[in-house]
């Protein structure tokens, strides 16, 4: 039996987020866990996307029930299944990154939560807290921090 069966993984599209989802997926593949990419978003107001709507025109299907998580997660699974991960689902939700990670955690029951580095050893890491910190002391579940900045 392998050492993890699920294993979570946040994104925001970054490239140090995007090195983290290889780190993911390389032990996704060496453990046949399953990988979750996960994306926190905040929707787009209505007036934001009226506005967007009356720019397009003809094309402003393209802003209706679409969120730049979408594409970020297209991008994510590609770079996840060359990286070496088997089995790879998405998710988009809405809300704050940490608390989108802990509930992706504890509705795929993963057993690893992987996030990069990013703002650990920042002045605002420090005063007002960063993802991966956060993370790594609520997410109840071992966590991979990944250096990768």
């Amino acid at each position: 039996m392998s050492a993890y069966r699920t294993i979570v993984v946040g994104t925001d599209g970054s490239a140090t987020s995007f090195a983290a989802v290889d780190r993911a997926a390389a032990v996704a593949g060496d453990s046949d866990a399953e990988l979750v990419i996960v994306c926190a978003y905040t929707p787009a107001g209505r007036d934001d996307t009226a506005e967007a709507e009356d720019v397009l025109k003809e094309e402003a299907y393209l802003v209706r029930g679409w969120t730049p998580a979408e594409e970020t997660l297209r991008s994510a699974e590609d770079r996840a299944l060359t990286a070496g991960a088997g089995r790879v689902r998405t998710v988009a939700a809405d809300g704050a990154p940490v608390e989108v990670l802990r509930k992706a955690v504890a509705d795929t029951n993963a057993d690893l939560l992987v996030v990069g580095n990013r703002g650990l050893n920042t002045l605002s890491g420090r005063l007002l807290g960063s993802v991966p910190a956060d993370v790594a002391r609520r997410a109840g579940v071992d966590v991979l921090i990944v250096h990768t900045t």
